[in-house]
């Protein structure tokens, strides 16, 4: 140690205590950053008379000396994260006089080299130490059979402490281990326990601390345990399994920590809560807790982090005055209403951050909230705030960092005071009413501003003026501009740190500037979506770490651009590229997930290297003039792929039978083409498909029953083809049960329409109003964590007239059988189909009475059984349909009067 002096005593020495002969008793040298190695030689091992080794937080290196049984007076030893690697010594189970034993190791630390327990094993180990109070091995790999290191720990009756996390055992906890009654802290977390949570556990009557997260609990959790009366802390965090709920609360005045995050705990919050009068930490996100949060919250005085996000929980936020010591507060992803404007924020003057998001708030944003001085986040985004943003705060005292209040409804022009808020890195704005002009100037003094995000306001961000102030940001690192209004490219070229940048929709014309693409060394989003691009200024080299580049709905003509090969994502749809696709395209896209060229003029035919992408999960080749053959190898070797949309182009030939048992795909949409033959048997194998669209080709097969056992499919259409014999399949059971659209028009289907093959249609009869409050679209989940989706798109007749469904509603169901040669009566077991939107029967031979029970349709738009044989009168329940905006029974044999509304 540099502060040793070697003329001076050592008994003065920093780190040493002597006893009364003036034998070194205690060596504390932790946090002393030494480094090197120790070996058996070290004079260490000298120190006979020594009681205390404290070694902790070091830079020491290589494996375990194995000299420390010769410091047989050790009753204290704190190796912790002191760099020792290898296997742990067997002569540490010869210090029977240990009562403390660290030898615990960061996981973040340990640089990769694992410190193990195998030879000895943790019995070995233990089984001398018959004295010890505290046993820590965090981070220590510990080589046991099954659970059996419960029953080596059982032996050691005096132990009070046992911290034991991340060490590889395996569950479950033996009650051999309530033999331990002096236990106060028992900490197993990081374990692959999968079991449930023992019940002896409530009775150890000194538990102050027991911390059991990401272990795999299962089964419920015994409540008890929140009732003992020593417990200060439980953390049972990231246990997804285990279930329970919070106990009636009686004076426990001990917890002062409790964590639930992560489970599936649930039920209410008890107005008890306030019985916990030292609770400084409440963390309960991502559970299933609901109903009100009790105002009795309020009252614990001595709470600083309170965390309910993502829950269930509804109607208003109690008043938080009394918990003067709040500093962070989440109770974001609820359903959580009412205003907020009354609380007097002015009371919680050691709030630094504040997460409302995605609730129904409402009302003024109080101007006390963004005038206090702790805050650093303040977080209101997805709520229904709106009128102007007031107040003016002390900006030169304000410590705000992050501000989001997004997707509100707040109007009027941006405050100035935001723009200087000097500490500010984070400023999102975007989906609001906001409106006014902002140029450069006037966000000069965000000097520390990395995220940017003004989208979608009524504001007008002028980009004609020089841009060198944003020279003085060389941290902006996210900058999204979309619909502000721009007319040009903002001169960013000094922003060397830019890795997204967004300026969708506005009206940008002329070309693409060449600087962009090497701006930065580190960019990895461009969008210019929605604009009036019409080329890129060469010459130009897009940067490799370009992930995503959308360049679709602007006026781009010609060749399509060099794609950029480390992309994961590019839509260069609706444009006016004419040239074909690149023969080496497949080259390009060894990362790329989703690909679109749709709705431009691409013509040739599909590149066989496109097989060579196989990370897509999305190819998007629709609306163009593309020809040949449908590769083979892009429908057997792809496994990934999950959508394949080829529609409206001029393919021929037939379908591959090449489907492979990997299949992924969801959807398959050919229609529009000029394909042949018949539906391939192995697109049996395709289990998850849910939208198959093989419409208007010349495939000439019989009702598809090989895929009676996809179960997920929910659109299937067949129209405008050569299928041809009856509808239905022998002893099928229940095929499809999800399906929603079902078009076989203008085909040659012939027979009876068979009950059963309707009755079978099991999500066409779901409608209830909870349903309509869960509308979703059918879509295709590219890559969630991007939030990367493929809305799935259809064309339904209706009304007379093709309507295109960009976006499927998942509860939109319709029939369409028209135009083929089917006879007999209408099954009367349509009238079960209760969600249906549009039933088109029109232009068969369909025959009998029209069945009284379509009445119960009440969901109905559009109603066609024109052109068939029906006969008798028209039923008076159809007078039920309010809905019916277009009914159409022409050129049948009905007869007698038309139902007279009442």
């Amino acid at each position: 140690m540099r502060n040793w002096n070697q003329s001076t005593d050592c008994c003065s020495w920093g780190g040493i205590t002597c006893d009364q002969s003036g034998r070194v008793i205690i060596l504390d040298l932790s946090n002393q950053l030494i480094s090197g190695t120790i070996d058996n030689s070290s004079s260490l091992f000298n120190l006979q008379h020594l009681q205390q080794l404290n070694l902790a937080y070091n830079t020491l290196s290589f494996s375990f000396p194995c000299g420390f049984d010769k410091l047989s007076n050790l009753s204290y030893l704190n190796l912790s994260n002191a760099g020792f690697t290898g296997k742990v010594p067997a002569e540490i189970s010869r210090l029977t006089n240990l009562i403390t034993l660290d030898l615990s190791v960061n996981l973040f630390l340990r640089d990769g080299r694992p410190l193990k327990l195998e030879k000895p094993n943790l019995k070995m180990l233990v089984e001398n130490l018959t004295r010890l109070r505290s046993l820590h091995l965090d981070g220590v790999k510990i080589s046991a059979r099954g659970n059996e290191w419960c029953k080596w720990l059982s032996s050691l009756t005096n132990l009070e402490e046992l911290s034991m996390s991340n060490c590889n055992l395996s569950g479950p906890i033996e009650d051999s281990l309530q033999k331990l009654k002096n236990l106060s802290i028992i900490h197993l977390d990081g374990n692959n326990l999968s079991a449930v949570v023992p019940a002896f556990l409530a009775h150890l009557p000194n538990l102050t601390s027991l911390r059991l997260s990401a272990c795999g609990l299962h089964g419920q959790f015994p409540r008890e345990i929140l009732q003992v009366r020593m417990l200060q802390s439980l953390d049972v965090l990231d246990n997804e399994k285990l279930q329970g709920s919070l106990p009636e609360f009686h004076h426990n005045g001990s917890l002062q920590n409790l964590v639930l995050s992560g489970t599936n705990f649930s039920g209410s919050l008890p107005q008890s809560i306030d019985k916990l009068v030292n609770l400084t930490r409440l963390a309960l996100s991502s559970c299933n807790f609901s109903g009100a949060i009790p105002s009795s919250v309020s009252s614990l005085q001595q709470l600083v982090y309170l965390d309910l996000s993502s829950n269930n929980f509804t109607g208003q936020i109690p008043c938080f005055d009394l918990s003067k010591n709040l500093a962070h507060v989440d109770l974001s992803y609820n359903k959580l209403s009412g205003k907020i404007e009354s609380f007097k924020w002015e009371d919680l003057p050691n709030l630094t951050h504040i997460d409302l998001r995605f609730n129904s708030l409402n009302g003024n944003i109080p101007s006390s909230l963004l005038a206090l001085p702790s805050p650093k986040r303040v977080l209101l985004s997805n709520n229904q705030f709106d009128g102007e943003v007031t107040g003016v705060p002390k900006v030169r005292e304000s410590l705000l960092d992050t501000l989001d209040l997004s997707y509100n409804q707040l109007q009027g022009p941006i405050p100035a005071y935001v723009f200087e808020l000097s500490r500010l890195s984070v400023l999102v704005l975007s989906s609001n009413n906001f409106n006014g002009t902002i140029r450069p100037r006037d966000i000069r003094k965000l000097v520390n501003l990395t995220y940017l995000d003004l989208s979608h306001n009524n504001l007008s961000v002028i980009a004609t003026e020089s841009y060198s102030v944003l020279s003085s940001f060389p941290k902006i690192t996210t900058l999204k501009l979309a619909s502000c209004k721009l007319n040009v490219f903002p001169d960013l070229k000094n922003q060397s740190r830019l890795t997204y940048l967004d300026l969708s929709q506005n009206k940008i014309s002329g070309e693409v500037p060449n600087w962009i693409w090497s701006v930065s060394d580190d960019l990895l989003h461009l969008n210019f979506s929605f604009n009036q691009l019409e080329g890129l200024q060469k010459p130009y080299q897009i940067t490799p770490s370009l992930s995503v580049l959308d360049l679709h709905f602007n006026r781009l003509s010609g060749h399509i651009p060099t794609l950029p090969v480390s992309a994961i994502y590019l839509d260069f749809s609706s444009n006016n590229f004419t040239s074909s696709l690149p023969s080496n395209i497949g080259n390009y896209l060894s990362y790329t997930i989703f690909f679109s060229v749709s709705s431009n003029g691409l013509t040739g035919a599909i590149p066989k290297s496109i097989c060579e992408a196989v990370n897509l999960r999305v190819l998007d080749l629709p609306k163009n003039s593309l020809s040949g053959a449908i590769p083979k190898c892009l429908i057997g070797q792809m496994d990934l792929l999950g959508v394949l949309n080829l529609r409206g182009n001029h393919l021929s030939g037939e379908i591959p039978n090449a489907f492979s048992r990997k299949c992924s795909i969801e959807t398959l949409d050919v229609n529009g083409n000029e394909l042949t033959g018949k539906i391939p048997i192995s697109l049996g194998r395709c289990r998850k498909l849910e939208v198959l669209n093989l419409g208007n080709n010349h495939i000439n097969d019989t009702y598809p029953c090989h895929l009676k056992s996809i179960t997920n499919l929910r659109i299937l259409v067949l129209r405008s083809n050569k299928f041809h014999g009856g509808i239905g399949c022998p002893a099928d059971k229940r095929p499809w049960p999800k399906l929603q659209i079902v078009d076989f028009a203008h085909n040659s289907f012939n027979g009876k329409l068979p009950n059963k093959f309707v009755a079978r249609w099991k999500a066409m009869e779901v409608y209830d109003d909870e349903a309509q409050l869960n509308v979703k679209h059918l879509r295709f989940e590219v890559r969630r964590l991007a939030r990367i989706y493929y809305l799935d798109g259809i064309t339904v007749t209706s009304k007379g007239l093709q309507m295109e469904l960009v976006k499927i509603l998942t509860i939109f169901t319709s029939i369409d059988l028209s135009c083929n040669n089917l006879e007999g009566p209408i099954p009367d077991v349509i009238g079960k189909l209760k969600a249906l939107y549009f039933l088109n029967l029109s232009h068969n031979a369909l025959s009998g009475k029209i069945p009284p029970s379509l009445g119960n349709l009440q969901q109905l738009e559009s109603l066609d059984l024109s052109c068939n044989n029906l006969s008798d009168s028209i039923p008076q329940q159809l007078l039920k349909l309010t809905f019916l905006a277009v009914l159409n029974l022409s050129h049948n044999q009905l007869e007698g009067r038309i139902p007279d509304g009442k």
